[in-house]
């Protein structure tokens, strides 16, 4: 996941910010060893009582120190923009992912890949950023390692090989005891909160209906209880990390204790200075961190690959769909035509229309009948490329030539204007036409009554369901496609409006395609399709069906 964003479109400005990254981690681990140097070596002369020498020792301090500050401050600025630029190369990557194909639609069916949305906004983000911190902590720590080796190794060559011994038996003990349970816990953790916070947001979006069932207590418990799943994973996850802490504290302390049990006989014995003991000391700490960075960070580190193993799986399902073969094919034409056409529910399990052919010509119209669940709206799914679930062949215009209008609009985000003129928000339509469009569609006070239309509401709240779908009619008499898809888009609508509205869009040269449960509308369609429910079908023109033919709708 992570080498694309270094070899592709933006990588050299990366390359560039990684490079001057790199020589700003060098530059500090210089100064860690001139402090250090100067560390000891004014300890000495405090010991020795030499205040010549102590004094200049700390002139050099400041005048390093002036130089070091800027290179600690502006490592964190460059490691910070080079981190969120990553990010949005990879959101942008993600998002296209998502988007095409309309792998965001089959996602909503699919139990494989939970919470898309945290993996985009906040797996992400953890991915860059710590992928980020925790390179310039190996690279930081190689650097310290090859710094004070040579200053350890001149001081007591016994340190080096208890630093060896003692960060093998660390890392080894952290990762066959803690590894794989932490990381497993911190993977289910992250999984279990999103879904928490899922569910607080369908209730948000679907408070009215919730209201109108006096579901409260039912969402309650089921909130409180994928809170509870959290909270029970969350408790397991903090007694192994209290046992993880136990270790690492245990481990780190022993540091404070060990180096100076080491060094104390040729202190002790004048052989070695205290400033030189302090300095060893010192290196000894550098070079441990170094040595013992999976022991230090394991509690991070098991987060971040508890995230990456998500943020991979959604990768992997995406790659995976944009190269998928569909079973359904699809194909461009001037005319909608269904050829051999089977249609299944999802994981090809029951047959819903067997071997249909059928072909609506521009100008004729197709209405679409049968009971409940005979598989009507799979159907118009098909046609408009969202099912693909069966086989056989399915012409039809490019997307610009098509408009589907389901059942419950789309209200998005913004203006009455950007309402008016989706999908098509290109679209340049001056005031007045919008008004008249508006008019048409039995809606001419809204824009006066709502604040004009660039005012900026919650539309989907603000509109009835009925007001909403002769907003999509408006969308659909704007946009002028050669085929409408309707899928009860007037459930909502009192018999007059929807007379009123299918008369208008007729009448603008859409062909249209529909499901309704009335009869009224079968004149606005040459031709009407009738499925029993158990794959079978039968094809009436609009008269026969309207003289009593069909079954009903």
């Amino acid at each position: 996941m992570a080498l694309p964003y270094w070899l592709q479109d933006e990588k050299w400005q990366a390359r560039g910010l990684l490079f001057l990254l790199l020589l700003l981690l060098f530059g500090q681990t210089g100064f860690s060893v001139l402090f250090n140097q100067l560390t000891g070596e004014f300890t000495s002369a405090l010991a020795a009582k030499d205040a010549p020498r102590f004094w200049a020792a700390i002139r050099e301090c400041f005048l390093i120190l002036v130089l070091a500050v800027p290179i600690y401050a502006f490592y964190y600025y460059v490691r910070d923009r080079l981190g969120i630029g990553w990010r949005r190369w990879m959101t942008r990557k993600f998002l296209s992912g998502y988007f095409e194909r309309r792998a965001y639609y089959e996602l909503n069916s699919s139990t494989e890949i939970d919470n898309p949305d945290q993996r985009i906004s906040e797996d992400i983000n953890t991915f860059t950023q710590r992928s980020l911190y925790y390179l310039m902590v190996v690279i930081g720590s190689v650097f310290d390692l090859l710094a004070f080796s040579g200053v350890l190794w001149s001081i007591s060559t016994d340190f080096v090989y208890f630093l060896i011994a003692y960060a093998f038996a660390g890392t080894a003990i952290v990762l066959a005891v803690f590894g794989k349970v932490l990381i497993g816990l911190n993977f289910y953790q992250l999984k279990r909160e999103a879904n928490f916070r899922f569910s607080l947001v369908r209730v948000r979006e679907n408070a009215e209906a919730i209201a109108f069932y006096r579901g409260e207590k039912q969402e309650a418990s089921a909130a409180e209880g994928r809170f509870n799943e959290a909270f029970d994973n969350y408790i397991r996850l903090i007694r192994s990390q209290l046992n993880l802490n136990l270790f690492q504290y245990g481990y780190s302390f022993l540091t404070i204790i060990l180096p100076s049990a080491i060094i104390a006989n040729r202190v002790l014995s004048g052989k070695l200075e205290v400033g030189s003991a302090i300095q060893a000391a010192g290196a000894f700490a550098a070079i441990l961190r170094s040595l013992t960075l999976i022991v230090d960070n394991f509690e991070g580190f098991s987060r971040f690959v508890a995230g990456i193993d998500r943020l991979e799986s959604f990768s992997d399902y995406l790659s995976a769909h944009e190269g998928s073969g569909k079973s359904i094919t699809m194909a461009e034409g001037g005319r909608v035509s269904l050829e051999n056409l089977t249609v299944r529910t999802p994981n090809r399990g029951r047959i819903l229309v067997s071997n249909l052919t059928v072909s609506v010509e521009p100008g004729s119209g197709l209405m679409i009948a049968g009971i409940s669940g005979s598989g009507k709206s799979s159907l118009l799914r098909a046609i408009a490329g969202l099912w693909h679930e069966g086989s056989g062949r399915i012409v039809s215009p490019d997307h610009d030539g098509m408009l589907f209008l389901p059942q419950r609009p789309y209200m998005l985000l913004g203006s009455l204007r950007s309402q008016l003129v989706y999908p098509r928000q290109d679209m340049n339509v001056k005031d007045e036409e919008l008004l008249r469009l508006l008019s048409r569609v039995n809606l001419p006070d809204v824009a006066e009554r709502l604040g004009g239309l660039d005012a900026e509401l919650d539309w989907a709240k603000v509109l009835s369901v009925g007001e909403q779908q002769r907003v999509a009619f408006a969308r659909a008499l704007l946009a002028a496609p050669r085929y409408a898809i309707l899928d009860e888009a007037t459930s909502a609508l009192d018999e007059e409006n929807e007379e009123h509205l299918y008369r208008e869009l007729a009448g603008s040269g859409t062909t249209l395609i529909s499901v309704a449960h009335r009869t009224s509308i079968v004149k606005y369609h040459a031709q009407v399709l009738e499925l029993d429910g158990q794959g079978g079908w039968r094809l009436f023109s609009s008269e026969e069906y309207a003289g009593g033919s069909g079954t009903g709708v």
